[in-house]
């Protein structure tokens, strides 16, 4: 570790207390005055016309102060892109899944909110409808939009090298095919929306989000109300894992009816409707063919991926891209082939996620493992040989700074004790490795950087005013490391303000693993910047040059001659005095190729840097149940240089839970017809403190990128989506069997041993 005071520490986090005590407030438990409630009518119907809405009995019902519909919006469609622009947020002319939003009402309370909803009155006309993404993609499936054919809502081709010339060289050629199901995000916070609109023409809107200024730029067009009257506040957030990166219905309906009411008005979701009206998780299936070297180099890949996006594009785009960057974030890839495509189908909308890729990802670090073993290569030695260093260029060009990717692996095999237990086991008993890349932030436009002010009261207490967001990964208390360690002031003295775009500048917002760097950087700069005024000031008083002087527990002292010094806040005094107010502004935006997108053009510098991990696990299989427990978990993440290496090891942590045992082994969403059947926390299973292996070991590997702040990467993701190969591996070493579906359940585990043994058998 560098010799940093406050940085690299394992410190406490600031928002610990609040959140310990019950003092934090989420938007559920915010009270304004006259507050209505409201609630939201879904549709019953998985696809069907809408021929008319009758709400006139509903507004008769006493109590009710507005009612909205179609008749109420200004016509305007969300996307993340303008061509992916395809979602009214309340039902127009159709509905496209189980859940739909179509009307909404806010009352006095909710038992009347309750009854003016049963009386709404919607005819709708039934459509045939499509559940499966590839029986959708077929000639002659219902559209669910009419101007897609097939059904294709995005299609990422990507073609590098020549692909079909280097599978003739290879000495190995394989094909898989991996699957995974639906699935839910998890979040312990039921969606809540809570929206006042004020005399003046502006609007306050309470969420759980994860950019507050993306939701606000939304809301502005959606709304027709300029941007600075658009004021999204920052409750604490319960939760995010990617689900509360996206613009919802919620959003627009809780503002329209508090409009429409002239009074605030608060909705919160049944956990149900959180489930199935916010965001899900892409299902998908992935075809993977990979021509190998001899000695296990690859020479090429065929991969095609078909998305099940639900009915509306969301964050189309970059779900359909994102497996494949962090694939191609790991490995040298010359000649690599991806069509993703993502399709529309009538099922609840789909989003990013923590956990994103199951099959796309696990499916291709299984079958390095499968080819490792037909060629006698031990699984981390290829990944070994094909895993990038720093310099390198990755498939799409992107350039990687800083990759501690080899010494990832190394450790988490050695930790492991990957040379005594692979194949060495008893039966039930095995040990599996993952590794994968991260980007840094991606291509966003003025939307990708961020700024930060930091200002001084006259003692000496220092405020940042920054847009960061944190959603629980700790990026507040990141950012007020990164201020303590230039100014010299304690953590716990510094406040922050953040996430409230009312008083804080454009950022980037915390979904695309940016906030360290980005934002991280914008705050960094700020400080350096209200540093060099307090030092110049404190040259003034003490005689000495700037170059001299640093700050310390808030005294400004010579570094030549101790005694010489002065308290900070008397500093402080003096440039007030002189109006000389010390004010830090630093600003900060990504390194990245800006004609690159998404669709058109994916090629060029994705991002400004690139994390990298290596998770290593030990399983056992009951054989007799099928059921996988984890006994032992490490990762080892190259995060550049960790800020809060508690945080760094908390992230892993939670990437076991989620990743590992949820996302692995556990979740799914299970459909009738386009129900969702499980919308709930009885029969939708998460991980339980009784589920997360005992044994969790992580660690930094320290690269110091050039580009982050004190050398700083991203520090979440590592251990989620490499735990989907690692655990399936391990699973292979502890009973040879391979499952191809996640997620990895019990009955699954049991059948494909039945198979193996009927096939032993002869």
């Amino acid at each position: 570790m560098s010799n940093y005071k406050i940085l690299g520490k394992g410190i406490p986090r600031i928002d610990t207390p609040q959140k310990a005590t019950g003092d934090a407030l989420y938007t559920a438990d915010i009270k304004l005055p006259n507050m209505l409630v409201g609630k939201v009518l879904h549709s019953p119907l998985a696809h069907a016309k809408i021929l008319n809405i009758d709400v006139s009995k509903a507004k008769k019902v006493p109590g009710v102060k507005a009612v909205i519909t179609r008749d109420d919006t200004f016509g305007e469609k969300w996307g993340v892109f303008k061509y992916t622009r395809d979602h009214q947020l309340i039902a127009s002319d159709k509905v496209r899944f189980i859940g739909e939003e179509v009307a909404a009402v806010a009352a006095v309370d909710e038992e009347t909110a309750l009854e003016a909803l049963d009386l709404i009155k919607v005819d709708y006309e039934p459509l045939p409808a499509v559940f499966d993404a590839e029986e959708a993609m077929k000639d002659g499936a219902p559209l669910i939009h009419e101007d897609h054919p097939n059904n294709i809502n995005i299609h990422v081709k990507i073609d590098v090298g020549d692909v079909d010339k280097a599978f003739e060289k290879a000495y190995l050629v394989r094909e898989d095919k991996f699957t995974s199901k639906d699935e839910g995000y998890g979040m312990l916070e039921p969606y809540a929306v809570i929206a006042y609109y004020h005399s003046d023409g502006s609007i306050e809107i309470w969420m759980p989000n994860a950019s507050p200024h993306t939701k606000a730029k939304a809301l502005s067009n959606l709304l027709h109300i300029p941007l600075n009257k658009v004021i999204v506040r920052r409750p604490t957030i319960g939760g995010a894992f990617g689900g509360r990166s996206d613009i919802f219905p919620l959003d627009f309906i809780t503002s329209l009816l508090s409009i429409k009411a002239r009074r605030p008005v608060k909705v919160v979701y049944t956990r149900e409707e959180s489930m199935i009206c916010t965001r899900q998780v892409h299902s998908m299936v992935m075809y993977a063919k990979t021509g190998v070297t001899k000695d296990g180099k690859i020479l090429a890949q065929d991969i095609k991926v078909i998305m099940d996006g639900g009915a509306y594009s969301s964050t189309g785009p970059i779900a359909a891209s994102v497996p494949f960057l962090v694939w191609e974030e790991t490995y040298k890839l010359e000649n690599v082939r991806l069509n993703s495509y993502r399709v529309y189908t009538n099922k609840p909308i789909r989003g990013m996620y923590r956990c994103h890729g199951r099959a796309f990802l696990g499916g291709l670090g299984m079958q390095l493992d499968m080819i490792a073993e037909e060629l006698g290569i031990d699984p981390v030695e290829i990944r070994l040989r094909n895993a990038l260093n720093p310099g390198d260029m990755q498939a799409t060009k992107s350039k990687i700074y800083s990759c501690g990717l080899k010494e990832a692996i190394k450790k988490a095999a050695e930790k492991i004790e990957w040379d005594k237990k692979r194949g060495k086991l008893p039966f039930g008993r095995g040990v599996g490795i993952g590794a994968n890349g991260m980007m840094c932030g991606f291509p966003m436009g003025i939307r990708g950087g961020s700024s930060c002010f930091v200002k001084f009261n006259e003692d000496g207490y220092p405020t940042i005013i920054s847009g960061v967001i944190d959603n629980g990964q700790g990026n507040y208390h990141a950012m007020v490391q990164i201020a303590s360690e230039v100014l010299g002031v304690p953590p716990e003295e510094i406040h922050i303000v953040a996430g409230d775009t009312e008083v804080t500048t454009l950022d980037v917002g915390a979904y695309s693993q940016a906030a360290v760097l980005v934002s991280g950087n914008a705050v960094k700069k700020a400080c350096e910047d209200a540093k060099a005024q307090i030092l110049k000031l404190a040259s003034e008083m003490l005689n000495c040059s700037e170059d001299e002087l640093d700050i310390e527990n808030k005294i400004v002292f010579s570094k030549k001659d101790k005694s010489k010094q002065v308290p900070l806040h008397k500093v402080i005094r003096k440039g007030l005095i002189e109006n000389r107010h010390v004010m830090g502004r630093g600003h900060y935006m990504p390194e990245v190729s800006n004609d690159r997108e998404w669709v058109k053009n994916p090629v060029g510098q994705q991002a400004t840097t690139f994390s990298f991990g290596a998770n290593a696990v030990e399983v056992e299989v009951d054989t007799n149940t099928g059921e996988v427990k984890i006994i032992n978990a490490v990762g080892f993440h190259d995060c550049g240089f960790p800020i809060n290496i508690k945080g760094v090891q908390g992230q892993y942590e939670g990437s076991i839970a989620s990743g590992g045992v949820g996302s692995t082994l556990k979740e799914e969403h299970i459909f009738k017809d386009g129900k969702v059947l499980n919308a709930d926390f009885l029969e939708y299973k998460i991980p339980t403190s009784l589920d997360v292996p005992e044994n969790v070991y992580a660690d930094a590997v320290i690269t110091n990128d050039p580009k982050g702040p004190f050398g700083a990467k991203e520090a979440g993701l590592f251990g989620s989506m490499n735990s989907f190969q690692a655990i399936a591996n391990a699973i292979y070493d502890a009973v040879g069997v391979w499952i191809k579906d996640f997620p990895i359940t019990p009955d699954k585990i049991l059948k494909a041993l039945e198979e193996k043994r009927l096939k032993d058998e002869g």
